[in-house]
């Protein structure tokens, strides 16, 4: 029973330290910020490799997500009579729900680990120590581009999975599945508000600041091996899936 209490304490322990030191790095990537914004190109580079070469898989995705979900959506209408009511249900899940989360899944597999890896990497490598040497700040240089870039480019990807998503609810439902195209869209459009158009945009920058913290963290303070960049990129993709749940919930539970 020691052991188990002395178990449970040390980790509750390294557990509290990890967060304190999650938030002393998140303030020191926020006070870089602004001095990076200024490095405009370098910003614009870091939003192209984290949103734009992301774009194959999150369209993918989005388009079958849409399109599983119109066919289940119909199904489940259809018993209750309610078939037109299909644009309606699959707007607001994709909006409210699917379109940030499964973005963010998405984004942290991909972006996410490129993020944690190359990070890692130049922590093997020491160009980061390097930096430091030169008396250059390497969060400045490094870190906070490869955030902000992450950040801006989350909600866009989010906006294009859920129009790809609900296009994909239109091909299955209404070309398909014979809904009345009419029905379709008015319900949307008379249903769909700006706050829950807002409500995904939120969510989306929640999570693409939660993701692209954790993966410029993990990268940043890898262990200088082959192992430790593995073991940090893997913690990236659990950590960022893990915390988008979280945050999720607790995000649907304060809009609503």
């Amino acid at each position: 029973m020691t052991i188990v209490l002395r178990e449970l304490w040390d980790n509750l322990r390294q557990f509290v330290t990890t967060v304190g030191a999650v938030a002393l790095f998140f303030a020191r990537v926020l006070s870089q910020v602004p001095p990076a914004l200024m490095r405009f190109r370098l910003v614009v580079e870091q939003v192209h490799n984290a949103g734009a070469l992301s774009l194959v898989i999150i369209m993918t995705c989005g388009l079958f997500v849409g399109m599983v979900l119109g066919v289940l959506g119909y199904d489940v209408l259809q018993r209750f009579g309610s078939e037109e009511a299909l644009g309606t249900a699959a707007a607001l899940g994709l909006v409210k729900e699917l379109g940030p989360v499964v973005t963010a899944l998405l984004f942290a597999g991909r972006a996410g680990t490129a993020l944690a890896s190359e990070l890692g990497l130049m922590r093997a490598t020491d160009q980061l120590t390097a930096m430091e040497m030169m008396a250059v700040d390497p969060i400045r240089r490094v870190v906070a581009p490869r955030f902000i870039g992450g950040v801006i480019a989350m909600p866009l990807l989010t906006m294009i999975f859920i129009g790809v998503g609900i296009f994909g609810v239109q091909l299955v439902g209404v070309q398909q599945l014979g809904v009345d195209a009419a029905a379709f869209w008015s319900q949307m459009r008379s249903s769909v508000g700006h706050e829950d158009i807002m409500e995904g945009l939120i969510k989306g920058c929640a999570f693409g600041v939660a993701c692209s913290l954790v993966a410029v963290y993990e990268g940043f303070n890898a262990t200088p091996t082959a192992e430790g960049v593995g073991r940090a990129t893997t913690r990236t993709v659990v950590t960022s899936a893990v915390l988008t749940l979280i945050l999720d919930y607790m995000l649907t539970v304060m809009m609503l």
